[in-house]
This record gives C-alpha cells, sequence and structure tokens, in this order.
C-alpha cells in the first residue's frame, strides 16, 4: 500500500506539472523579472535623469516651502501629503522633495480629484516633468505573471489560479514521492542522462522549497473574489453592490466620513518630524500626511521610511495634532484577515525587502523557472527513451505527441527569453512617436516568440534548441551595446556616476548571456557524445 501511494503520487505529480508547466514558465519568467520592475521601469525610460542623492540643507524651511506650493495648488483640499527626500520603498529607488493632494469629493463621490508634484528642496518650485517615451516598462511584465496578455482580466487571473493550484499539487505530491528528498539535495551525477535532469530537478527543487511553498500559497490567496466567489455570493449576494459592500468591509474603505477643508497646521512640521526621529532614528521619516476629519481633531501623521513590519500596506505611523504637536493615540489595527492577507501579499511581492534579500527573491524565481524547465525536458527523455525501446511497435500517437511536447519545451524554454529580450529590443529600436507604441512593445515581444515555436517546430531539435539558445546569449549580450548605440545611458555613463540601477540592468543582461553560452557548452559537449538529453 505504501508503495502504491507513492507510485500514485508519482503519477500526479508528473502529469500535473506537465499540464501546467508551460504556463507556469512563463509565470516564473515574468514574476522574476518583476521583482525589479521599477528598476525596469528605469531602465526603459531613459530620457529621466540619472539618479542623484538630494542633499537637504535647512529642512524646516523646506517643509515649510512644501506647505506653501500645497496652499498655492490645492487650497482647501481633503488631503496633503509631503514625500520627504531620500530612499523610497515603493516604488523604489532615490526620490527628491515632492507633495500629493486629494481634492474634496464633489457631492455623491468619495474620492476627490488626486494630483501630485516633485519640487526642488532649495526654492519649492515645481521640477519640470520629463516627458519619457511610451511604455509600460517592467510594469507589463510583473502583470503578466497573473493577468497573462491578450484575454480578459478575469479569464487571465482564473488559468493563473488554477496553474498555481495545480503546482501546489506538484509541489506537496513531488515531497511525497521523493522520500529521500534530502539525499536528494545532495546527489548530483552529471553526464548520465535521464539521471542527471532527474537529480537537477530535485537539486533545485529542493534548494528553493519553501519559497515554491510560499510563493504559490499566498498567490492562490490574494484573489478571493475571483478563486472562491461562491462564500462571497452567499453572504453578500452576486450583485455589483454585494461585491462593493464586501470590498469595504474587507479593506476598511470609509465612505460616508466627512473631512474639513485642510488649513496650513499652526504647528512647525520640522518639530513633528523631529519627534518622529527621536522614536525611530535620523532620516527614518518617509512622509507627513495632513487630514481633517469633520468628528475629530486635524491631524498629521508620520510614516516610516524602512520600518521592520512585513506589511507594506499598512506602514508604520505616528499621529501628532495639527494645531499643537502633541501626540496621539494610533489607530485600530485593521482586523485580522486584511492583515493576514497584506502580509502575505507582501512576502509574495517581496515589498519589505531590501536590496539584498530582493537579489534572493529574484534568485529563488531563477530556480523556479530551472525547476519547471527541467521537469518538462525530464518528461520528454524518459518519453523518448521508451519511445525508441519500443521501435517498430511505437504508436504514432505517442510519437506526435511526444514530438508536439518537445517543441512547446523548446518555444518556451529557450524561445521565451528570446521573447523577454526582444521586448526590451523593442523599447530601443521602435520609433518615439509611434502610434501605440507601449502596445507594440509587447506586440513584439509575441510575435518574436510565437515564430520561435514556429522555428521549433519545423527544425530538427537538436538544432531548434542549440540555434535558439544562440539567439538567446546573443539577444542578452548585445542589449548593451544596443543601448550604448541609441541612448546616453550606457556603462560608460552610469558606472562613473555610480547609478547603479542602470549600470546594473546591462551587467545583469551580459550575466543572462553568459548563462545561456554555458548552457549551450554543455548541451554541445554532451550530444557530441552521442547522448539524448533534451
Amino acid at each position: 500500500m505504501k508503495d502504491g501511494f507513492r507510485q500514485c503520487m508519482a503519477w500526479l505529480h508528473t502529469w500535473v506539472g506537465l499540464v501546467a508547466g508551460w504556463v507556469l514558465f512563463f509565470v516564473f519568467v515574468t514574476g522574476t523579472a518583476g521583482y525589479f520592475d521599477d528598476e525596469i521601469d528605469r531602465w526603459m525610460k531613459p530620457e529621466l535623469p540619472l539618479s542623484a542623492r538630494v542633499e537637504v540643507g535647512d529642512r524646516a524651511a523646506m517643509l515649510e516651502r512644501a506647505l506653501d506650493r500645497l496652499e498655492s495648488v490645492a487650497p482647501g483640499a481633503k488631503e496633503w501629503t509631503i514625500l520627504l527626500p531620500g530612499e523610497a520603498v515603493v516604488p523604489r529607488g532615490a526620490r527628491g522633495l515632492a507633495v500629493r493632494w486629494e481634492e474634496m469629493p464633489e457631492f455623491g463621490r468619495d474620492q476627490g480629484r488626486r494630483g501630485s508634484e516633485g519640487l526642488d528642496a532649495e526654492s519649492g518650485e515645481p521640477v519640470p516633468d520629463v516627458e519619457p517615451r511610451a511604455t509600460r516598462g517592467g510594469q507589463l511584465l510583473y502583470r503578466m505573471h497573473y493577468l497573462l496578455h491578450y484575454m480578459p482580466t478575469t479569464v487571465g487571473i482564473l488559468l493563473v489560479g488554477v496553474c498555481t493550484m495545480m503546482m501546489l499539487i506538484a509541489i506537496l505530491s513531488g515531497v511525497v514521492t521523493h522520500k529521500q528528498i534530502f539525499k536528494d539535495f545532495f546527489t548530483f551525477r552529471p553526464g548520465k542522462g535521464q539521471r542527471s535532469w532527474l537529480d537537477a530537478h530535485n537539486v533545485v527543487s529542493v534548494m528553493a522549497l519553501p519559497f515554491f511553498l510560499m510563493i504559490t500559497y499566498s498567490g492562490l490567496i490574494l484573489f478571493p473574489v475571483q478563486y472562491m466567489p461562491g462564500a462571497i455570493y452567499t453572504v453578500y449576494g452576486g450583485s455589483e453592490q454585494g461585491v462593493r459592500a464586501f470590498s469595504d468591509q474587507f479593506f476598511e474603505v470609509e465612505r460616508d466620513r466627512s473631512y474639513e477643508p485642510l488649513q496650513r497646521p499652526h504647528v512647525a512640521l520640522d518639530a513633528i518630524v523631529a519627534q518622529a526621529e527621536a522614536q525611530w532614528g535620523d532620516g527614518q521619516v518617509a512622509a507627513l500626511e495632513l487630514s481633517h476629519p469633520v468628528d475629530a481633531v486635524a491631524t498629521v501623521t508620520a510614516q516610516r521610511r524602512h520600518g521592520s513590519k512585513i506589511d507594506f500596506r499598512e506602514p508604520e505611523s505616528l499621529r501628532f495634532a495639527a494645531h499643537t504637536g502633541e501626540p496621539l493615540a494610533a489607530l485600530e489595527p485593521r482586523h485580522a484577515v486584511g492583515q493576514t492577507r497584506n502580509v502575505l501579499y507582501a512576502l509574495h511581492e517581496g515589498l519589505f525587502a531590501g536590496p539584498w534579500l530582493r537579489w534572493v527573491y529574484f534568485g529563488s524565481g531563477l530556480l523556479g523557472c530551472a525547476m519547471i524547465a527541467t521537469g518538462l525536458v525530464l518528461w520528454t527523455v524518459k518519453r523518448r527513451k521508451r519511445h525508441h525501446k519500443q521501435g517498430a511497435n511505437a504508436s504514432a500517437f505517442d510519437a506526435a505527441g511526444l514530438r508536439l511536447v518537445e517543441v512547446l519545451n523548446a518555444g518556451t524554454i529557450a524561445g521565451l527569453p528570446v521573447a523577454v529580450a526582444a521586448y526590451f529590443w523593442a523599447n530601443r529600436l521602435l520609433p518615439l512617436d509611434m502610434a501605440d507604441r507601449a502596445q507594440w512593445e509587447a506586440h513584439m515581444m509575441f510575435a518574436v516568440w510565437g515564430w520561435l515555436f514556429i522555428y521549433a517546430s519545423l527544425r530538427p531539435l537538436r538544432r531548434a534548441w542549440v540555434e535558439i539558445l544562440w539567439l538567446a546569449a546573443l539577444a542578452y549580450a548585445l542589449l548593451p551595446v544596443l543601448n550604448a548605440a541609441t541612448t546616453d545611458r550606457h556603462l560608460g555613463v552610469t558606472l562613473p556616476h555610480g547609478d547603479w540601477v542602470l549600470a546594473g540592468f546591462d551587467l545583469i543582461m551580459i550575466g543572462l548571456a553568459a548563462v545561456f553560452i554555458y548552457i549551450l557548452r554543455k548541451l554541445d559537449r554532451r550530444w557530441t557524445k552521442g547522448e539524448v538529453t533534451a
């Protein structure tokens, strides 16, 4: 019975992984890129200035200038926010002085019009906006990992959800199947064909197993309305008003609360910043938010820049009376369900992660790509070996199915990285004044990917893998060259300046090219010996 159960789990692991594997590979590739979506945005908008560290002289005067600007552009608003210069967390990167505001809502509306401006810290004058090229940047790749593309939003979310559930089943059944899982982690036998692929699959799977469990489970929690509508409809009803009532209660939206038009606070904002820094440390205040509910005193809320909380939807904050500067009691925390959801969201997205931990997320995402890729290739290696043993007795249906999976593997595992590189190439090569330019960047990505599927189906298997991987290596290796030929944001400028976001992108492209060349050399060496590996 024990052996029978493990065999059932092995069968489940194999077929669930195969059915969802190609979608999951796309999700992991785009999701891994999404951990650096802000950095990709910067690279894909080379018109933006190089990063610069803002030196703040007289902080009190700077805050007064920010208030002057808010009184000028948004008098009597519902909410004012002053963003202090420093290192921002979301979106990541250095940020100068900026202001945001929300005007008083019109009758019958819950929210007013919003606006924002960047300000010069010394003069308080608005910083002229730089109009970057039309692009959806890294945000498009990030959104693709849970919405896919070219389909309705709900359909994409549901399809990814089904595949995510299959991945969770595959992970759990894989743990059951490998009773010597920790021994397998330390076992790798290169040059052994099928055995080597199995060892590689086991090693990369166990190496980041906690990450895989966390990323799949948390991914299923983030869309309760789409994934579990029955429970919500039972309690709140299936109408639009019912879904809205659920959303308001879940996210604690205050639709009926009224606000007084804001006036300049009597207390100096610098004194409030000083009180917050006395508790948090110097430079830890990220923003000051001013509001005046009708049923309460006017408040100034100081938000912490780098806190210890994982939940970035609810940053650490301190509240003060706007007219006296006295500390106020903290607001009631969110309900436990909302807090749990926010923590899982922050864990899934890595919002709390500093630079080094974000690299751990990125590396774990790459291991996820490798886990899925080795699993898909292992399936074809085992079936091809069995197909060769059967010889003339092998059915045409099995041969066609094997060939289909091999083409899908080559087009997805080798072809998708080329398609992502094509997305970056399109950002530099498409005319700046082209209509629907941002959409055409995505179109180019999927057009290249589609052609590579066709190419893989027309070429011998080994040649298709080698040639597509060579194309991937060249596409990534030449991206820094293309960047230098089309912009002034190349390594010769970004490295001396110390802009590690832009320089890091080019260096990562070179590193990815080296990885593809390494894979090519390994495949060429094995195929030269006559081994059947992919």
